[in-house]
């Protein structure tokens, strides 16, 4: 998922790992409730689930009984989780709502044309702006013009999942601004630019996935052309001439990442790290200013809502609540400090860690996750968890390089996975569903990610990490 956690996750992973040895397993129960209420709802009550409120009833049936565990059962240490993940949804919440505001006020004039091709440069351009802007930001930026782009299109569901994998997810791996696990690895002390050496890894996802999506949509159209009147190859080629409004935005945007590498690098704080509480001040000040400043009128041809963003806000604080049971068991049991089901943790190769870390992040926060596992490369490596102990574990080169590689590409690629596995996912399809796109549910996703970018998973394991 993306997030920008609070780095108290990372200076409490030690303390947490005695509270992540004594938590029963049935306290993963009320996340593994709500992930499955998010995949069967929209299925057979899919007119109640619409509404936020009933989203929000069910977002505490689940979450209360954590919460009263945690603190009744845990005292100050159950606390002091629940109060860290309250700041990581903060800070998730924070950068999602102004990078949504902002993106909302630009407003692309006109139309590209809705051909294969186009559409594969749309998703290519995607796939390089996630890495200066976010995954967020760049599919903020770009999923409306995208769909205005094929509006004369019949069949348009494929459109946007390719738009989730490749622009909401497998684009962002180059820099530590593309997706927040790189983010944190930056903070743990990963150079900025050390991502950049994972461009095989993404070339190759990427490549394959535009490769699969021009041939598929191609089909499509071609079908389209059989079934009904009219060329429509000519329908989607009438664009109107492009335009921008709301330029102003482009200058926030550009804050937005500012204010995220400043409160990394720790300026105007002696080095340090930003406190909780200023970066998101910032970033939702910008979003504030953008609002004001940006004419109606934009917002209006934009289509812009509060909705998606509202329901992203709803599902993810009860995501962030019940999935903390579940990051401490898997941070304790990576550590040695408990088994599961009376197994102990035995991953030590590249390949298990890129699948490990990215099943999980397919279902849990994919920040954490990547902290987890990359405390463990370091263990494996014998590099004490201090500090920028990631920087000391890349010191080591060869084989701790490559462990977290596969960690950095398994956290980014299988956000892909579900439509919970990253932020921009549940945001692009909401507003898909606004433009009359009828979205496939949650398991029919995951036959589209099983079917398409499962078997690329394999590719890169066979090419990079066996």
């Amino acid at each position: 998922m993306s997030t920008l956690p609070n780095l108290a996750l990372t200076a409490s992973m030690a303390s947490d790992g005695s509270l992540g040895a004594t938590l029963p397993l049935w306290t993963v129960v009320p996340f593994a409730l709500l992930l499955l209420a998010i995949a069967v709802f929209p299925l057979f009550a899919a007119h109640w689930w619409e509404h936020n409120a009933n989203k929000a009833k069910v977002v505490a049936v689940c979450a209360l009984p954590i919460v009263a565990y945690m603190v009744f059962a845990h005292g100050a240490a159950g606390g002091h989780n629940l109060l860290e993940k309250g700041e990581e949804y903060v800070s998730f919440l924070a950068l999602l709502v102004a990078l949504f505001v902002v993106s909302g006020g630009i407003f692309v004039k006109g139309s590209l044309s809705g051909t294969p091709l186009v559409n594969s440069a749309i998703l290519g351009l995607g796939a390089v702006l996630a890495n200066l802007i976010g995954t967020t930001g760049a599919s903020m930026v770009l999923i409306r013009p995208f769909l205005r782009a094929n509006a004369p299109r019949r069949r348009k569901v494929h459109l946007v999942v390719f738009f989730i994998f490749t622009v909401s997810n497998c684009g962002g791996l180059l820099t530590p601004l593309g997706d927040p696990p790189l983010f944190l690895g930056f903070l743990k002390g990963v150079p900025f630019e050390w991502t950049l050496r994972l461009w095989k890894e993404w070339l190759l996802v990427n490549v394959l996935l535009l490769f699969v999506f021009n041939v598929w949509d191609q089909i499509v159209l071609n079908r389209e052309e059989l079934e009904r009147k009219g060329s429509q190859l000519e329908a989607v080629q009438h664009h109107a001439k492009f335009g921008l409004d709301g330029k102003s935005n482009l200058l926030f945007l550009l804050a937005i990442v500012g204010v995220i590498v400043a409160s990394g690098s720790g300026l105007w704080n002696g080095g340090k790290p930003w406190h909780f509480g200023v970066q998101e001040i910032a970033m939702l000040g910008l979003a504030g200013w953008s609002f004001a400043t940006t004419k109606a009128s934009v917002r209006r041809e934009n289509r812009f809502t509060f909705g998606p963003i509202v329901e992203v806000a709803v599902l993810f604080a009860g995501i962030f609540v019940t999935m903390g049971p579940a990051l401490l068991i898997l941070n304790a049991w990576s550590q040695g400090q408990r088994e599961v089901f009376g197994h102990a943790f035995t991953l030590a190769e590249p390949w298990q860690f890129f699948w490990a870390s990215g099943v999980l992040s397919s279902f849990l926060d994919n920040a954490p996750t990547y902290l987890a596992f990359s405390a463990t490369a370091a263990g494996l490596e014998g590099v004490p968890l201090e500090g920028a102990f990631l920087g000391n574990l890349l010191a080591k080169g060869g084989a701790s390089e490559l462990l977290l590689a596969a960690i950095s590409c398994g956290s980014v690629f299988m956000g892909a996975n579900t439509y919970i596995g990253n932020g921009p996912n549940f945001m692009v399809k909401s507003i898909a569903e606004e433009n009359g796109v009828r979205m496939p549910s949650f398991f029919g996703y995951m036959g589209y990610s099983i079917a398409i970018l499962i078997p690329i998973f394999v590719v890169v394991t066979l090419v990079f990490f066996r």
